[in-house]
C-alpha cells in the first residue's frame, strides 16, 4: 500500500502509471535479491486482500517487466482488454534493439536475478495456499496470462513465461502433497473415530472430520485443474520449443515434480517425454534428462515403475556415455551406476562392457564415473569378516580376490600400456583396496595356499604394473600425464594423507623390494617396474626406521642387476634409483655415493681394458669382443645420463674410438650409437659445469676444442652407409648447434660467449639434404625395417614417429635461427604433400618464423613456390597445362600460405608487398622462349602469385596494378597477367569489400552447412580497416619500380575479361559472401584435397548421438496415457480456454524419429 498516494501517478518507463509504483518496487526487490522474500509477498498478499484489482494488476506488471519490456498494462487495459490483446501490446512495446533480457544479461546485478524470482513465485504460492489460491481470479489470470506469454513469438516473453509457469506448478505440486498428506490424515482419525464403540464415538468429531475431509478434496481438485492448465498450456508445447534453454526448464521441473509427488507423476505418461528429449540435439537438455532421472533411481522405492521406462529407454542411455558433450557423458555412467545399483539384471554384459572401457578415456571426469561404474559392478561385494576374529592380512585378506581382478581386468582390457589411468579412475571410489600393498607384496613373495592357484608370469607383470602405478599416484597425488586438469592447490588433509602413504610406502618397501628384486632378477620387465619404487620414497625413514640393513641389500640387487642386464631401460631405472637415494640431504647419502662410485670405478676400469684391446685387434676382434665393449659402453651411457662422469676421461676413449669407426668403416652400427650418446652426454656435463661459473679458463678452452671436434665427428658420420647411426649423428647435431647457439649467453651468461658455435654452410647444406633424403619420403621407401615387418603398422607408427623427431629437431634449428631462415622454403615446399604426416610441425615452423621476421619468412614462402614451379617446367617443359595436377597443386599450396597470414592486413603489409615484389620480379625473369614479343617463360608464376592478392591492402593493390597499365590481346599465353590483374582490381577500387565484411550482423550469422567458407578470408581484414591514404606508401617495397626484362608491345585492347560487377570480386572471397557454392575455372577444385585448416571455421556438426530410425516403435507395448494429467475434474472451477496453435517448429529440435512417435 506504500507505493499509493501522491506518489502513485507518474511515468514509468515513458508509459502512464496508474496504481504507483508497487510494482517497480516488486521487480527491484527481486532483481537486487536482498530482501526476505516472504516479507515482499507478504505485504502483496495484504494489498491484494485490500485491493485484488490493483495488486493482481501489479503482479502482472512484474511479470512483463522480468521479461525485459518496457511496457506497462493499465487498468484501463486490464478491465478492458483480453490477455492476447494485451500481450500484443507489449510485444509492440518491446525493446528489439537487444535481444538481452533479465534471464540472459550477464553481469554482478542480474547474477542472482532467476534464483530471486523463482524464490518469489514459489513464497507467493506458499502463503497463499491457504486461501487466495483457492479463490478463482489469482490463479485463473496468472495462469492464463503466463500461458499466453508463453506462446509468445518474443523470445524474451517465452522463456520468462515458461520459467514461470513451471516454478509455479512446481510449488502447486508441493500444496497437493501437502493436500495429499492431510487427507489421508483425516480419513485415517475419521477410520479410528468411527471403529470406536458406540458410546466413546464423538459424533461431532465425526461431523468435523467428514466436512475436513470434503473441504481438502474439492482443494485438491482445484489444484488439480490449475497443475493440469498449466501442463497442457505450457509443458506439451514448450518442451519441444526452438530454444534449448527452454525445453531444459521444462524437463528439469518435471524431473521435480516426479520425483516430489510419484504418486500422481510417476508414469509413462509422463517419462515418456523425457525419454523422447533424451534424443534432443543440444547437450544442455540431454543433461537435464539425466539429471531427472538421476533422482527418480536413486530412490530404490521408485524402482518398481520405472521398470517399463528403463527397459525401453536403457539402450538409449548406453548409448550416452559416448556424448560428444562430456557433461552429459559423465551424467549418462552416473545414472547406469543407479540403475546398476536398484537391479544387476537390467544391464547385459554388452551394456557394461561398453562403459568398462571408458576408465581408459583422457577425459578424467569420464573417467572417474567409468571407474565407480567398475568398482560397482566387479568389486562391490566382499567376503564377510567374521566378528571377533583376528583381521586377516597379506593373500588372505579380503582384498586379495579384489586384486586379482583387477589385475585380471587389466590384462582382458588389453591395454597395458596404460595401467596408470586405470588406477586413476578406480582411485576415487577404490583407494583402500588400491593401497593394500601389503596384500600386492604378499600375492608377488608368498607361496599359494592349498587350492590357490597361482598367478602366471603375464599376471605377475601386470600387477606389479599396477603397484607401481598406485604408490606413484599415493605419492604424487596428481593424475597421469594427459589427464590432468591443471595444478590444484591440496588441503591440509590431502597433505597429511600423502605424507603418511608415502611413510607406509617406505616402511613396506625398503623391507620388501630386495627380495622382489631377487625373484625377479632375470625379468627385464618386472625389475625396471620395480627399481622406480625408490623414487617416491622417504629416505629419512631408512636412518629413523633403522633399516640400513635393507638399503645395503638394495644396493647389492642393483650391482648385480646392472651386471646382467643390458637392456636401456633397465640400466636407465638402475641410474634412477642410484640417482633418487643420492641426495645429500640425508644421511643415506655417503653410503649409496660410495657404492655408485665404486660400481662406476669398475665399468670404466673395464671398459678401457676392452677398448684397448678391441681397437688393438681391429679387423681380427670377434663378437664376444664387440659384445663385451656394447655392454659395458652401454651401462656407462645410462649412468652419465643422470650422473656426471666428468671424473673419468671418458671424451678421450670415445672420441678414439668414433674416430677409428671412421678410419675403417667398419664398427658395429650399436657401439657407435652408444658412443656418440655417451660422448654427448661429456659435453653436456662439462658446460654445465661452466654454467655455474665455478671452472677454471682452461676448461672452457678444453670444452670449447671438444665440441668443435665432436660436431665435425658426427658431420662425416652423417654420410655413414647405417641409417640408424646418420640419424643418431643428425639428432646430436642438432641438439648441440642449439645448445651451442647465440641463445646460451642470454640470462647473465655472457662468460659462455666463447663456446658460442655456428654452423658452417658446409654443415647447413648436409643437414638439409639429410631431412630431404631421410624425412620427405614415402612409407614404403622406409627401409629401416627389417624381417618382414614392413606391412606391420607399430613398426610404420614408430618410423614416422622417429622422422617426426628429426624434422622437428631441424625446424627448431630454423626458428632459432641457428641456420639461415631461407633453408626452411625446401620444408615449406612440402607443406601439401606431407600435410598428415608433418603439416602440424611445417605450419608452427611459419608462425614462428614469421614472428621472427614477418618480410624474410615472406621471401621463404614465395622462394618455395619458385622452387615447386621450377621444378614442374623442367618435368612438363614450359609448354605445360595450367589445369595439371602439379601447377593446380602449387596453386593450392599458394592458397594455403595465404591463409596463414590470417585477417589483420596493417600487421602483414609490408610481408604481403614483399611478397609479391619477388613474385613479380621471379615472373619477368626469365625471356619469352618464342623470341621477342611473346610472354616471359616463368608468366604462369603469376596465376600462384594471385593467391596472395586477397592480402594486399587497397592503396598496395593499386600500386600493383599500375605497374601492369599495358593493354593486352585475350591470349590463353597472356591469361595468367590478366588473371593477376583481376586480381588486384577485385575491391581495389571501390568500397565494396567494407560492405560485404558486414556478414559478421545479426541478420547474416546462418551459413550454409553444405558449403565450407575458406578459412581466412580474402576482405574481411580490408573491410574491417580504411587505412588513411598517408599510408599508402607502404613500405618501400613499392617505391623500388618493378622493371619487366621483356618490353611487351601495345596492341589495341580487345578484353580484359572484366567480370560482372556482382562477382567481381576474388573467387576466394566466394565462399563467405554468399551461402552458394560458385564453381569457376580458376578453383580448380580445391575443397578436394580433404585437409583441415585451422584457419577456416568448421562446420558446426550436429552432436545427436541417435541415429534414424532408433526410436521406430517407441510407442509399442508402452501404453502410454494422452497429456491430461489423469485427475477428477473439479465442479466448482470454470473451463479456462483453449490455447493457440503453437508457433515453432519443433522438425529443428528433434529428430524426425522422436517426432514420428504419436504423442497426442
Amino acid at each position: 500500500e506504500k507505493g499509493k498516494g501522491g506518489k502513485g501517478a507518474g511515468r514509468i518507463n515513458g508509459h502512464h502509471q496508474e496504481n504507483g509504483m508497487e510494482n517497480m518496487m516488486l521487480f527491484e526487490v527481486v532483481k537486487v535479491g536482498r530482501s526476505a522474500m516472504q516479507s515482499v509477498v507478504d505485504e502483496w498478499i495484504e494489498s491484494y486482500k485490500h485491493d485484488r484489482d490493483v495488486a493482481l494488476l501489479d503482479l502482472i506488471n512484474f511479470f512483463i517487466q522480468c521479461s525485459g519490456c518496457k511496457g506497462v498494462v493499465s487498468g484501463e487495459m486490464f478491465r478492458n482488454m483480453q490477455n492476447s490483446e494485451i500481450i500484443r501490446r507489449m510485444t509492440e512495446e518491446f525493446d528489439e534493439d537487444s535481444g538481452d533480457y533479465p534471464l540472459t544479461i550477464a553481469g554482478p546485478q542480474w547474477k542472482k536475478f532467476k534464483t530471486s524470482f523463482c524464490e518469489f513465485i514459489s513464497v507467493l504460492v506458499r502463503q497463499c495456499q491457504y486461501s487466495i489460491i483457492y479463490d478463482e481470479y489469482m490463479m485463473d489470470t496468472v495462469i492464463s496470462l503466463l500461458t499466453g506469454l508463453s506462446d509468445s513469438q518474443v523470445r524474451a516473453f517465452r522463456h520468462t513465461s515458461t520459467l514461470a509457469a513451471m516454478k509455479l506448478m512446481t510449488a502447486l505440486v508441493n500444496v497437493a502433497l501437502n493436500l495429499s498428506i492431510n487427507m489421508d490424515n483425516t480419513q485415517r482419525q475419521y477410520e479410528a473415530e468411527r471403529n470406536k464403540m458406540v458410546a466413546k464415538r464423538a459424533n461431532d468429531r465425526l461431523e468435523l472430520l467428514l466436512q475436513k475431509r470434503k473441504e481438502l478434496q474439492e482443494n485438491q481438485d482445484e489444484i488439480e485443474n490449475m497443475m493440469n492448465a498449466i501442463f497442457k498450456g505450457v509443458f506439451v508445447h514448450r518442451y519441444r520449443d526452438s530454444i534449448a534453454e527452454i525445453r531444459a526448464i521444462c524437463i528439469e521441473e518435471i524431473g521435480v515434480w516426479m520425483k516430489l509427488y510419484s504418486d500422481a507423476f510417476l508414469n509413462d505418461s509422463y517419462l515418456k517425454y523425457v525419454g523422447w528429449t533424451m534424443h534432443d540435439k543440444q547437450g544442455e537438455v540431454r543433461l537435464k534428462c539425466l539429471t531427472a532421472l538421476q533422482g527418480l533411481y536413486h530412490n530404490r522405492e521408485l524402482n518398481a515403475r520405472l521398470e517399463l521406462f528403463t527397459s525401453r529407454f536403457k539402450d538409449r542411455i548406453v548409448s550416452m556415455t559416448l556424448d560428444k558433450e562430456y557433461d552429459v557423458a559423465v551424467q549418462a555412467i552416473k545414472l547406469l551406476t543407479l540403475v546398476l545399483n536398484s537391479t544387476d539384471e537390467v544391464l547385459t554384459p554388452e551394456d557394461c562392457e561398453s562403459v568398462y572401457h571408458l576408465v581408459y578415456s583422457a577425459h578424467r571426469p569420464v573417467a572417474v564415473a567409468a571407474g565407480e561404474f567398475l568398482y560397482k559392478k566387479l568389486f562391490s561385494q566382499r567376503e564377510p569378516e567374521e566378528e571377533g576374529a583376528p583381521k586377516r592380512r597379506g593373500r588372505q585378506s579380503p582384498n586379495a580376490n579384489l586384486i586379482k581382478t583387477t589385475v585380471f581386468f587389466f590384462l582382458e582390457s588389453e591395454l597395458h600400456e596404460h595401467a596408470a589411468y586405470l588406477v586413476d579412475s578406480l582411485w576415487e571410489c577404490g583407494a583402500e583396496l588400491l593401497k593394500d600393498w601389503e596384500c600386492m607384496i604378499s600375492l608377488l613373495l608368498d607361496d599359494p595356499m592349498p587350492g590357490e592357484e597361482a598367478l602366471t608370469d603375464r599376471q605377475e607383470t601386470a600387477l606389479i604394473e599396477i603397484m607401481l602405478c598406485t604408490v606413484r599416484q599415493a605419492a604424487e597425488c596428481h593424475p597421469p600425464v594427459g589427464r590432468g586438469t591443471g595444478k590444484r592447490v591440496m588441503t591440509a588433509k590431502e597433505k597429511k594423507t600423502q605424507l603418511d602413504d608415502r611413510t607406509r610406502i617406505t616402511e613396506l618397501f625398503a623391507v620388501a623390494l630386495p627380495p622382489l628384486l631377487a625373484k625377479y632378477a632375470v625379468d627385464a620387465e618386472k625389475v625396471t617396474n620395480l627399481l622406480q619404487l625408490p623414487q617416491y620414497f622417504d629416505l629419512e625413514i631408512y636412518t629413523t626406521g633403522r633399516l640400513e640393513k635393507h638399503l645395503e641389500a638394495l644396493l647389492r640387487q642393483i650391482k648385480e642387476i646392472v651386471e646382467k642386464h643390458t637392456d636401456t631401460e633397465v640400466l636407465e631405472s638402475c641410474s634412477k634409483t642410484y640417482h633418487a637415494l643420492c641426495n645429500e640431504e640425508f644421511t643415506i647419502f655417503n653410503r649409496v655415493d660410495i657404492a655408485r662410485s665404486q660400481l662406476l670405478d669398475e665399468l670404466v676400469d673395464k671398459f678401457s681394458r676392452l677398448l684397448e684391446d678391441f681397437l688393438q685387434e681391429g679387423e681380427d676382434a670377434d663378437e664376444d669382443d664387440a659384445y663385451q665393449v656394447l655392454s659395458t659402453l652401454k651401462r656407462i651411457t645410462a649412468f652419465h645420463n643422470a650422473h656426471d662422469l666428468s671424473g673419468w676421461d671418458l671424451f678421450t676413449s670415445n672420441f678414439k674410438l668414433l674416430n677409428t669407426g671412421i678410419e675403417n668403416g667398419d664398427m658395429p652400427e650399436q657401439i657407435v650409437i652408444h658412443s656418440l650418446q655417451c660422448t654427448h652426454y661429456v659435453i653436456l656435463w662439462q658446460l654445465a659445469k661452466l654454467s655455474e661459473g665455478s671452472s677454471r679458463k682452461d676448461d672452457m678452452v678444453n670444452l670449447r676444442k671438444q665440441m668443435r671436434a665432436f660436431c665435425m665427428m658426427c658431420q662425416r658420420y652423417l654420410t655413414n652407409v647405417n641409417t640408424a647411426v646418420k640419424e643418431q649423428a643428425f639428432t646430436i647435431l642438432c641438439d648441440l648447434l642449439l645448445i651451442f647457439s647465440h641463445q646460451m649467453v642470454s640470462g647473465g651468461r655472457e662468460h659462455l660467449e666463447p663456446l658460442v658455435y655456428s654452423p658452417e654452410d658446409s654443415l647447413q647444406s648436409e643437414l638439409l639434404s639429410f631431412i630431404l633424403n631421410h624425412v620427405f619420403i614415402d612409407q614404403d621407401d622406409d627401409t629401416n625395417s627389417t624381417d618382414g615387418q614392413q606391412d606391420d603398422e607399430a613398426v610404420k607408427i614408430e618410423a614416422l614417429h622417429k622422422r617426426r623427431n628429426l624434422l622437428a629437431a631441424y625446424c627448431k634449428l630454423i626458428i632459432y635461427c641457428v641456420v639461415e631462415m631461407r633453408t626452411g622454403a625446401d620444408i615449406f615446399k612440402q607443406y601439401m604433400r606431407y600435410y598428415n604426416d608433418y603439416g602440424d610441425i611445417i605450419k608452427e615452423t611459419m608462425s614462428k618464423t614469421r614472428q621472427i621476421d614477418k618480410i624474410q619468412c615472406a621471401k621463404t614462402l614465395i622462394l618455395s613456390l619458385q622452387q615447386l614451379f621450377n621444378e614442374m617446367l623442367s618435368e612438363l617443359g614450359h609448354g605445360f597445362d595450367r589445369s595439371s595436377s602439379a601447377f593446380c597443386g602449387i596453386k593450392e599450396l599458394a592458397r594455403r600460405f595465404s591463409l596463414t597470414f590470417g585477417l589483420d592486413q596493417v600487421k602483414t603489409r609490408d610481408a604481403i608487398a614483399m611478397l609479391h615484389k619477388d613474385g613479380i620480379e621471379f615472373a619477368f625473369k626469365e625471356p619469352s622462349p618464342q623470341g621477342e614479343g611473346g610472354p616471359p617463360l616463368n608468366l604462369a608464376f603469376l596465376d600462384i602469385l594471385s593467391e596472395f592478392s586477397s592480402k594486399l591492402m587497397r592503396q598496395d593493390k593499386r600500386t600493383a596494378f599500375m605497374t601492369f597499365q599495358m593493354a593486352l590481346q585475350r591470349e590463353d599465353c597472356w591469361l595468367p597477367l590478366i588473371s593477376y590483374r583481376n586480381s588486384l582490381q577485385a575491391g581495389g577500387d571501390d568500397d565494396t569489400m567494407s560492405v560485404m565484411s558486414g556478414y559478421s550482423s545479426r541478420g547474416s550469422s546462418v551459413r550454409s552447412k553444405k558449403v565450407k567458407p575458406p578459412a581466412a578470408t580474402a576482405g574481411t581484414s580490408a573491410a574491417k580497416r580504411k587505412l588513411p591514404e598517408e599510408e599508402s606508401s607502404s613500405g618501400d617495397v613499392w617505391q623500388q619500380s618493378i622493371q619487366t626484362p621483356v618490353m611487351l608491345p601495345s596492341p589495341h585492347l580487345t578484353s580484359t575479361a572484366m567480370r560482372d560487377p556482382k562477382r567481381g570480386r576474388d573467387d576466394s572471397y566466394m565462399g563467405v559472401y554468399t551461402p552458394q557454392h560458385h564453381q569457376t575455372p580458376m578453383d580448380y577444385n580445391r575443397r578436394g584435397t580433404g585437409l583441415m585448416e585451422e584457419d577456416e571455421e568448421p562446420i558446426v556438426e550436429d552432436v545427436m548421438m541417435s541415429s534414424e530410425g532408433r526410436m521406430d516403435d517407441l510407442n509399442e507395448g508402452m501404453d502410454f496415457d494422452t497429456m491430461d494429467i489423469d485427475l477428477p475434474p473439479s465442479k466448482n472451477r470454470r473451463e479456462r480456454s483453449e490455447l493457440k496453435p503453437d508457433y515453432f517448429d519443433p522438425a529443428s529440435i528433434m529428430d524426425e524419429s522422436v517426432l514420428g512417435v504419436s504423442m497426442f
